[in-house]
């Protein structure tokens, strides 16, 4: 649209859908916050922007993209509220699902529970071919078989059907024949191939990736229909583009077609976000810490960059144990979770021990001080009776909270079995949730060889502003950054990241045989796909393709990536391949071993169009005195001093360039609020930004 001016960012969370509307012609920002809406959260996207119309009028015509994040994939597979889904492999690999790697992740816990696969046994079938591991045929396809078997699984009232034969990696013949059977004999069922989802190794990881893919399909479609149609209703004429876990966007076809890839959707724009201020302000480690309604997400961004892997977990049984829950390979933001958020409940363990999470009162009913119904206690009522929060001033004032509910909630589940005050019980809630957060944080930390001591804390989400303080004190990092609008984080976040694409296709091959014009073809069919993926988005732009190498030692069990240059790979010399091999691999785990062959396993391109970044209009108000800016005082409970004392209370739109404030203080803004302790100080640099330095002595 030639007259477009806006974009409008949409992060639907577990308990918040936050909204940014940002004018690209004036640079100014408007935002709306609105309780989610689980049952369809469409309902609660119509009810933010129609609150965002009524403060600009007429916007939605004038709208050139909107870009949304949502949870609703992650949830259909926690909440197994899936499609009824059906899986055809090759003989003899039927429980592929539930055999996994074989691995305890707890070996000493003889009831370990595993997570339930997507699809149960008895839509589990096999299909007579062999495909070997370098591509060669053994054992043909019947596909007079594949029609009895798909004839079975119909009459079975399936809804969607994944299709994961062994090595078709290497050679997808068979899965494209059987793809052509389905659409010949079932035309409207869904479909995922694995050749398609996840062309590589590691027949476990592939088979539950691309049955996860067809698990969530159906109702990935059925939503994003729902959606468009909706926003087509209040006059929206754009383009929609939905948040990928990689940290790029795409187009709802793409998403439609590979919903897998948008698990982590939310979370991931809050990273870029804090990537896009890193590089803003030249700070190479930062600290991304997102505190949400019901989870507590991070990130280590080091050299300006977020690191990206390749598998990561979802539906965990042991929340924080890795290997609890389903493997989904697809590329990542590496993200770690690190603690429950706001709505997460406090209650008594079986050991009678004080524990926070990782239930959640979610947005239905909420915590007991939202007044829905919720009778437990949660770390936001925890706050709000430490004075953190003001009660008449949550959401700017259009939500107010009740304080009364919040002490009888606490009083009743927490204080009452302590035997103890509801303040004590309270700062416990607070305390705690603070301390697990630390502990994970200096792992992750430490596991990227990082050093808590140096790193800037980017605090986002409604919650990461109040508990930022008490985290950087616990871990010991010197400085907090909170930006502006720092409350719909992820959602301001959305603007920052490129259109793009990762695409993946395994060729065991090792170095000294390997023919890199063979590579070099592989490559460029990775890059025609990728731009047959964008091209609905490019606009006329040029797309920028990143290559990537997944290689390792022969014999080996993982890869390491090793990020070359795009130019023909005929053009390399096997030298300076293992050279960058060796230089990655010693800067990671401290040596190499240049004697030790090595192999190719993936082979990995992004495609991307060029970033079209937000930039954030310099501050207009002029304050002439720090007094100014002051709304009041009230008594807020002091972390060193463990008793409630005054907080100065200041307006966070009235704070000016060059304002600088020491602790104890609060500022509160509409959708979140920063506590700076006694022994911190707080400024604010030209854009509004709030920097907090402690005094860790």
């Amino acid at each position: 649209m030639g007259n477009a001016s806006y974009r409008l960012g949409c992060d639907i969370g577990g308990t918040f859908t936050d909204f940014v509307l940002v004018n690209d012609e004036t640079g100014e920002f408007q935002i709306n916050k609105c309780l989610t809406t689980p049952a369809d959260p469409s309902d609660a996207v119509e009810e933010g922007i129609r609150g965002l119309l009524e403060r600009v009028p007429g916007f939605m015509p004038k709208i050139d993209e909107i870009i949304h994040g949502t949870t609703l994939v992650i949830n259909a597979i926690i909440e197994r509220k899936g499609a009824k889904t059906a899986l055809i492999t090759t003989r003899g690999f039927r429980d592929v699902l539930e055999l996994g790697r074989e691995i305890r992740y707890d070996a000493y816990d003889i009831f370990a529970e595993y997570p339930e696969p997507l699809v149960p046994r008895s839509l589990r079938r096999e299909v007579t071919e062999r495909i070997t591991a370098d591509g060669r045929v053994i054992m043909k396809l019947n596909p007079e078989e594949v029609e009895q078997v798909l004839a079975g699984l119909c009459d079975s009232g399936i809804e969607s059907l994944a299709v994961c034969l062994i090595n078709s990696y290497e050679n997808p013949t068979h899965e494209i024949q059987i793809k052509e059977i389905v659409n010949k004999n079932a035309p409207d069922l869904s479909l995922s191939t694995s050749y398609e989802v996840l062309p590589q190794i590691r027949e476990y990881e592939r088979t539950c990736t691309t049955a996860t893919n067809a698990y969530v399909k159906p109702i990935t479609a059925k939503y994003l229909a729902k959606l468009s149609a909706r926003l087509e209703s209040l006059g929206f004429q754009g383009k929609l583009f939905i948040m990928l876990s990689s940290g790029g966007i795409t187009s709802v076809e793409t998403a439609c077609e590979y919903p897998v890839r948008i698990i982590e959707s939310g979370p991931t724009a809050a990273v870029i976000a804090s990537q896009h201020y890193g590089k803003m302000f030249q700070i190479e480690d930062m600290f991304c810490f997102d505190m949400g309604g019901t989870t507590a997400k991070s990130c280590l961004i080091q050299k300006g960059q977020a690191g990206l892997v390749s598998t990561f977990e979802v539906g965990r049984v042991q929340r924080f144990k890795k290997g609890s829950g389903l493997p989904i390979q697809v590329p990542v933001v590496d993200l770690m979770e690190i603690g429950a958020g706001g709505g997460s409940i406090a209650r008594m363990s079986k050991m009678g021990l004080l524990q926070v999470g990782p239930e959640s009162a979610g947005a239905d009913p909420g915590p007991a001080c939202y007044n829905r119904g919720g009778k437990n206690p949660t770390v936001t009522d925890a706050d709000l009776v430490l004075g953190y929060l003001d009660p008449d001033y949550f959401l700017g004032g259009t939500m107010p909270l009740d304080k009364t509910a919040s002490e009888k909630a606490i009083q009743e589940k927490v204080a009452k079995p302590l035997e103890t005050q509801v303040t004590e019980a309270s700062f416990g809630i607070h305390d705690l949730i603070n301390e697990t957060m630390a502990a994970a944080a200096k792992t992750h930390i430490a596991e990227k060889g990082g050093n808590p001591n140096i790193v800037t804390i980017s605090a986002f989400g409604g919650a990461g502003p109040v508990h930022a303080y008490g985290l950087a004190k616990k871990i010991g990092a010197p400085r907090i950054l909170v930006p502006p609008y720092a409350g719909v984080g992820s959602a301001l976040g959305f603007f920052t990241a490129p259109v793009a694409f990762d695409l993946t296709r395994s060729h065991r091959v090792a170095l000294d045989d390997a023919d890199f014009r063979q590579i070099e073809q592989l490559f460029v069919e990775l890059e025609k796909e990728g731009a047959a993926i964008l091209q609905e988005a490019d606009k006329g732009q040029k797309i920028i393709f990143e290559r990537t190498l997944m290689m390792r030692f022969v014999g080996q069990g993982a890869e390491t990536d090793v990020t070359i240059d795009a130019k023909p790979f005929d053009q390399w010399k096997k030298e300076q391949i293992r050279e960058s091999f060796d230089e990655v691999y010693q800067k990671r785990y401290g040596r190499t071993y240049p004697e030790t062959p090595v192999e190719f396993v993936t082979f990995k391109v992004r495609a991307s169009l060029p970033e079209r970044p937000f930039r954030i209009p310099p501050l207009r108000n002029t304050g002439k005195s720090i007094e100014d800016c002051i709304k009041g005082q009230r008594q807020a409970f002091s972390l060193i001093k463990k008793k409630y004392i005054p907080y100065k209370v200041f307006d966070r739109f009235k704070l000016f360039a060059g304002a600088t404030l020491a602790g104890p203080a609060i500022i509160e803004e509409k959708e979140s609020t920063i506590i700076v302790g006694e022994d911190a100080k707080a400024s604010v640099d030209e854009y509004g930004f709030v920097w907090i330095d402690l005094n860790l002595e």
